[in-house]
Formats: C-alpha cells, sequence, structure tokens
C-alpha cells in the first residue's frame, strides 16, 4: 500500500494546481449566457458533492469545496463551447454526472467551473448488439430503451437509477453484470466514445476499442467523454433470489460454485447476517440470524443453482423475476449488493465507513474466516464475485466501524498482510485509491486533451503544474 501514513488534506484552490486564481466568473458567465447555469450558492454547493460522504476523512477534506459556476450543456456543440470558455479564461473545469461516485471524482478542489452533464441523456442509435448514447444518459434509461429490442446492458452500478454512462466509465470499474460480462475494461464491453479536449480550439476525438482505456477510470481529467457506444446483450428475464445459510463459509463456498462455467448468473453478492436489519423490505426473507447471498440468475439455469445452493446447506428465501419484485414491493437483488450494501447502513448509521479490497486467486474462503475470528463487530462481510480478463474475481466491499484514521489504515495494513489488495477509498487521486500505479497513457493523452492542465485538477499524482501548455 503506498499511502501508509495518516492523509493528511489535499491542497486546495486553484493556485495550489498552478492555476490563475483571479478568474473573472462574471465574464466566464456572459461568455456562457444562453446555456443553462447554476450560480446560486446552494445548489452550486449541491452540484460539488457526490458520495464520498462515506469516508469521514474524505467528508472533512472536501467540505468547503465548491464550484464557482455551473453549467448544464445538453449537446456536443454546448460541450465544445464550455470548453473553449473555460480555456479562454484558464478556469478549472470539473466535470459530473449524477454524482453517485464515492471518492470525490467530481468534486471541485480548486473551485471553478463545474460541468454537469445529465442534461446530455439521449440515447441516438440502437442496433443489434450496441447502443450509441450521449454521455450523460441514465444506465436505468438505456437499459430500459434496450429491451424494447429484446437487449440488455452488460454491466451496470448499483446507482443505475441515476448514474451516467460517462461517470460509470470516468469513475467506474465494474458492478452488477460482472459475474458475466467481466469489467468495463475487458474487451468488448466498450466500442467507442467521442471526447471534447480543453483547449483554446476545442476539438472532439474519437476513442475506439482499447484506446477508450485512456479515459476510463481517469476522473474526468482528461477530457470531456460526450458520446459513449457500447455493447448489448440479449436480453434475459433474470431471476433475482435470496439464499440463506447458517455460516458465512457456507455463503462463499455456495458463491464460488454457483460461478462456474455453465451456471448462467449475473450477480453473486455474499453479504453478512448483520446487515439484515438494514434490509427493511426483505425483513421476512433475509432475517437476523441467517447469511445471505444475493443473486440473478438465469431461468434456464435456476434448477442448476437450487442444486449448489442445496448441496452447500442453503434454502432459497425469495426467488422471483423482476415484474414480480415490483408487485410485492421487494428491491430488486442488484439493489441489495455493491455498494447499495454499504448504503442500507449508512442512510441510518453515520459511524460506519467502508473498505474495498481484492483477494488473490483462486479465491480461499479461509482468509475471510479468519478476518472475521479477528476483528469480530468491528468489520462486517459482504463479497462480490465477478469475472475480469476472463478469470475468476473476488472483492469486498467491507462495512468497518469507524475509529479514527489510525485505525483504518492499520486495518488495511492487516488486510494486506493477508495477501489482499487494498483500494483506498479514503483519497481522491486516481492512482492512490484504484488504480496503484501512474497510468502513463492517460497522462499522454491529457497532454493532448488538457494541455492547459485544466480538468478536475488534484486528482491524479502523474500531472503537475509545470506540465502545462503555458497561456498564448
Amino acid at each position: 500500500m503506498q499511502n501508509l501514513a495518516l492523509p493528511l488534506p489535499p491542497a486546495l484552490g486553484p493556485a495550489a494546481h498552478g492555476l490563475r486564481p483571479d478568474v473573472d466568473w462574471s465574464a466566464v458567465a456572459r461568455d456562457l449566457q444562453g446555456l443553462h447555469l447554476v450560480t446560486d450558492e446552494p445548489a452550486r454547493r449541491r452540484l460539488s458533492r457526490d458520495f464520498h460522504w462515506y469516508s469521514p476523512i474524505l467528508a472533512g477534506q472536501l467540505r468547503d469545496c465548491v464550484a464557482d459556476l455551473v453549467v448544464k450543456p445538453s449537446t456536443e456543440d454546448d460541450l465544445l463551447r464550455v470548453a473553449a470558455v473555460a480555456a479562454r479564461h484558464r478556469a478549472p473545469l470539473t466535470v459530473r454526472g449524477a454524482g453517485t461516485g464515492n471518492y470525490g471524482q467530481c468534486v471541485p478542489l480548486a473551485g471553478g467551473l463545474v460541468v454537469d452533464t445529465t442534461e446530455m441523456m439521449r440515447v441516438l442509435d440502437l442496433q443489434p448488439g450496441r447502443m450509441r448514447v450521449q454521455g450523460g444518459a441514465r444506465l436505468h434509461d438505456m437499459e430500459m430503451a434496450a429491451r424494447e429490442t429484446r437487449q440488455m446492458l452488460r454491466m451496470w452500478p448499483s446507482t443505475w437509477r441515476v448514474a451516467t454512462i460517462a461517470g460509470f466509465i470516468a469513475g467506474g470499474f465494474g458492478g452488477v453484470g460482472s459475474t458475466a460480462h467481466g469489467v468495463l475494461r475487458d474487451r468488448g464491453n466498450l466500442i467507442a466514445c467521442r471526447v471534447v479536449t480543453v483547449d483554446d480550439e476545442p476539438r472532439v476525438i474519437t476513442l475506439q476499442g482499447d484506446e477508450i482505456q485512456k479515459v476510463h477510470h481517469a476522473y474526468g481529467t482528461n477530457g470531456l467523454i460526450a458520446e459513449v457506444e457500447l455493447a448489448l446483450s440479449p436480453a434475459i428475464d433474470w431471476v433475482h433470489a435470496v439464499v440463506l445459510f447458517p455460516h458465512y463459509r457456507q455463503v462463499l463456498d455456495a458463491a464460488i460454485a454457483a460461478g462456474r462455467p455453465g451456471l448462467h448468473s449475473f450477480l453473486l453478492s455474499a453479504v453478512d447476517r448483520r446487515f439484515a436489519p438494514y434490509y427493511g423490505p426483505l425483513r421476512d426473507h433475509f432475517p437476523g440470524d441467517r447469511h445471505a447471498l444475493f443473486a440473478m440468475v438465469a431461468p434456464g439455469s435456476l434448477a442448476d443453482f437450487r442444486g449448489v445452493v442445496a448441496a452447500h446447506g442453503g434454502e432459497v428465501a425469495l426467488a422471483m423475476d423482476e415484474a414480480a419484485l415490483e408487485g410485492a414491493a421487494l428491491p430488486p437483488a442488484h439493489e441489495c449488493a455493491y455498494n447499495h450494501t454499504t448504503l442500507q447502513v449508512l442512510r441510518a448509521d453515520r459511524s460506519w465507513t467502508y473498505l474495498q479490497v481484492a483477494y488473490p486467486q483462486p479465491f480461499d474462503p479461509a482468509i475471510v474466516e479468519r478476518q472475521m475470528a479477528r476483528w469480530g463487530d468491528e468489520v462486517w462481510q459482504h463479497q462480490e464475485f465477478a469475472r475480469m480478463h476472463g478469470e475468476s474475481a473476488t472483492f469486498a466491499i467491507l462495512l468497518v466501524k469507524w475509529r479514527g484514521a489510525e485505525r483504518q489504515y492499520a486495518l488495511m495494513r492487516e488486510i494486506e498482510a493477508d495477501g489482499c489488495t487494498v483500494f483506498d477509498p479514503h483519497v481522491v487521486t486516481i492512482e492512490d485509491g484504484g488504480m496503484k500505479a501512474i497510468d502513463d497513457s492517460q497522462i499522454a493523452f491529457k497532454r493532448l486533451a488538457d494541455p492547459m492542465g485544466l480538468m478536475n485538477p488534484g486528482k491524479t499524482r502523474g500531472w503537475h503544474p509545470g506540465m502545462a501548455r503555458a497561456a498564448r
């Protein structure tokens, strides 16, 4: 782990990032006249936030970060105009979608202009096996449009009802559907995207295939994603299941068995019984004396899935399709997984935070058993089973009782001593949080797409003020 010391508040303000501190915001607003501008302070503050409050560390560090102005473009031409105005005034610029990220990706450390893309939400083209949309399109709306053609998205975050596709690409990694289709960066999931540069004369760059990695998980530091084309799969009417087990090891073993090739699943999420009181609508299906496996299984694999459950000592407490769940006022399985699991608790009790972990493969559940015995009620378990680069992958989003930053980082060291990888959710930089290394191709693309270093300053350690091109 790179950051073993207690994290310090980031240097804030434009000057700290080599930017001009004297931007005339009234002049910027005049130059953007005709676009949807947000100027009142409460709204600017709201649109300068995401779900970084999951972390008490980031909640304190980013409390006073507020945009000077917010603009909401609705077309690519609008986006080009915004980019030109930002470049002309040398104004720091931070792009946001719905603000469902957890690491402060869209929080403007240096203030400046926040570009809210949620009005760029149109589906532009829908063909067999592919869909092209504006960057601010919501995943839920995209899924509903795909279903009209008997197709579906390959994956989405648990926040799919409001999350945008460009936000998912810029700040996400995988999610619901990764059991079947891997993670976003796996070949074939993303087809192309159009990126607007921030320069005196902005232009549009089309990235295709593997080139998209230049802007994927880059936190919007190196280009404005105007359009995305992504792959679709044939629609499946998934069975949403809640499966109960008396012992957590049984949940993990059953999830491993259910993830084998040939059993078609879209979600396999193991959830510690201590979460149960926070899953209110499911109280009759997830009692506090049983651990749960939340799953989405293809109808044709349901018999095999039931066999796996029985072989590992479990019982299926709920198995419904989406229409039946809606009729019963019950949540879908994918809203009981990933960081929605964390959210269930934090909505009621802010004394908790979380950690994100990747396990060595092949996954050994004994690691989790030892950690449960070691930490007791300080850490609640939650594992996600997926595929990555064609191989099995197991991740955890652990709920952790907040006992201060020093204890949080001590826990991270303990987890890494067990051979696991921690993705630190208490930092704002790409490299310290998830990437674990500076991506040289992303920095090279930033030189091309954001030569003045105006985009989301402070979010990548690969860029420093001396790299910026001088004003012309």
